[in-house]
């Protein structure tokens, strides 16, 4: 079913007003430079050519702070509530911001899902999802800049030893005996090993590389990676490469292949050269949690830095947080980023939808990400 004419115009008058708008980027479309600088790509089937897509169903979208307006119609609905969407979900043709089972049992005929995180594991729990029925669009590499700073900022901050001189700071204690700076170091000239070079990955590697770091990485897929990694290897060779690295960055994301990826026989071998430090900035079920433990325990681990963990939220008693050489965070790693990218994507692909074309960022439910 083709759309109005009208409702086309409506719609690319919309998004050309906010393009002209924007002066993030100069001499082009904000977006074009987005696809272009975060090497975002197209899916394969265009959206017209999908069986279930309707272009005179309506296009649910899930306001958090994105802002929107332009796209704002009779076909496009901003909601601001789960109650709302629940509402809509007979009617929608897509939904963007929500991918629980309920809204989707309620939603028969969808076509799209756009999610506003890069993880899409808790999605692809959904049978509708994992077969493919229904295309699913995620924000990966969206917020892969800030992400990679939240990782360099934990690394630092355990080689800077800064934890214990917080620990001064509440006590009001000036301490600066070498005894208590024993512990501080430098990560230049050190190797970092990125697990998982996707777009988190990197864009530690990118940031891990300018502070004069050898920067290591494994991938999936092939060995290729940009010119500031020195070796990228495939994943069947993360334990050579740990034994390697005295930092490694874990960036996997969450599949059946790498769920517990990262045991006891992992940070054995990680530590046959010396004790790394290990920043955890991907999935936290990717690490056997109580491996992790034993091997900071141990001292087969120098210390940690997690955004993430398994469980989450962390019960208050865990071991993990007792630990002086381990600063954790509570999943808040991509909070804070540029806002302006994410705003992006959802505008060109509520776009692309509409006119019936390929989407970006579409998940391969085979890979999980």
């Amino acid at each position: 079913m083709n759309l109005s004419k009208a409702f086309v115009a409506s719609a690319a008058i919309g998004a050309t007003a906010f393009f002209s708008a924007s002066t993030a980027w100069a001499d082009e479309r904000p977006i074009d430079a987005l696809v272009e600088q975060a090497g975002l790509r197209e899916g394969q089937t265009p959206m017209r050519e999908w069986p279930s897509w309707d272009a005179s169903r309506i296009v649910v979208v899930r306001d958090t702070g994105l802002d929107l307006p332009d796209f704002a119609s009779e076909k496009v609905i901003i909601v601001t509530s789960y109650e709302e969407a629940l509402d809509l979900a007979p009617q929608a043709g897509a939904m963007l911001g929500y991918c629980d089972d309920a809204l989707l049992a309620a939603a028969p005929h969808l076509s799209w899902v756009q999610i506003y995180s890069a993880g899409a594991d808790r999605c692809l729990e959904s049978d509708r999802l994992k077969s493919g029925a229904v295309v699913l669009t995620n924000m990966q590499k969206m917020s892969a800049p800030v992400i990679a700073e939240h990782a360099i900022a934990l690394m630092l901050a355990l080689h800077r030893n800064l934890p214990h001189f917080v620990d001064d700071q509440e006590l009001g204690e000036w301490r600066r005996s070498q005894e208590h700076t024993s512990g501080m170091t430098t990560v230049s000239g050190k190797t970092m090993l990125v697990l998982g070079l996707g777009g988190i990955g990197t864009e530690i590697a990118r940031r891990g590389a300018a502070l004069g770091m050898r920067v290591t990485a494994t991938r999936n897929s092939s060995r290729e990676g940009p010119e500031f990694v020195d070796y990228v290897g495939l994943s069947e060779e993360m334990f050579e490469l740990a034994r390697e690295a005295d930092v490694i960055v874990n960036a996997l994301p969450l599949t059946d292949q790498t769920r517990g990826l990262l045991d006891a026989e992992f940070f054995d071998s990680a530590a046959q050269d010396g004790a790394p430090y290990f920043i955890n900035v991907g999935r936290g079920a990717t690490v056997d949690t109580a491996a992790l433990l034993a091997a900071l325990k141990s001292g087969q681990l120098a210390g940690a830095g997690l955004d993430v963990t398994d469980p989450e939220p962390l019960p208050a008693d865990h071991g993990l947080w007792a630990m002086n050489n381990v600063i954790i965070t509570p999943h808040v790693s991509g909070r804070g980023g540029n806002s302006e990218r994410h705003r992006l994507l959802v505008m060109d692909n509520i776009r692309r939808y509409l006119a019936g074309d390929a989407l970006l960022n579409v998940v391969d439910v085979g890979k999980g990400y």
